[in-house]
């Protein structure tokens, strides 16, 4: 399988290198338990200053949990950490899997405004959820994926 974006580079089937224009975030977290919140923002955004990944942390309700290794916050602080990348990130095309999964009502709001401000400077988000979304009509495509008899 190969896969483009903009028109220009492409995924093989298998490969793990991904564009620097797109983020992919799946349902797994997929960050560094040893590290702690600050460390794994340096991890993946070596271009970000301490200021900046603060900023982030912050941004996704994690200020005060900065010097506290992964492996010792709750699921939701955990997944918070990895989405912390979304006010990073300068990647135009986000793919995110499941990104409510954890997130209290007030994580959700901070992500669906960070998503909407992304949208609105141009940007292209994808997920998935089985959680409704609180974002005028007119700002999404749903496709919903449903199966009408047993497999």
């Amino acid at each position: 399988m190969r896969v483009t974006f903009s028109g220009k580079g492409s995924l093989a089937s298998g490969t793990r290198q991904l564009p620097s224009k797109l983020l992919w975030i799946g349902h797994q977290p997929g960050i560094k338990t040893r590290l702690t919140a600050l460390e794994n923002l340096h991890f993946y955004h070596r271009d970000g200053d301490t200021a900046q990944c603060l900023e982030a942390l912050a941004q996704a309700g994690l200020a005060g949990f900065e010097d506290i290794p992964v492996n010792q916050l709750s699921a939701g602080q955990q997944r918070r950490v990895a989405l912390a990348r979304l006010w990073l990130t300068r990647a135009t095309l986000w793919i995110l899997d499941e990104p409510f999964t954890a997130i209290d009502v007030n994580g959700v709001d901070r992500l669906t405004q960070r998503m909407a401000q992304h949208t609105e400077q141009g940007g292209i988000v994808i997920l998935t959820t089985h959680q409704p979304l609180n974002v005028a009509e007119s700002k999404i495509r749903r496709i919903s994926l449903t199966q009408t008899r047993a497999a």
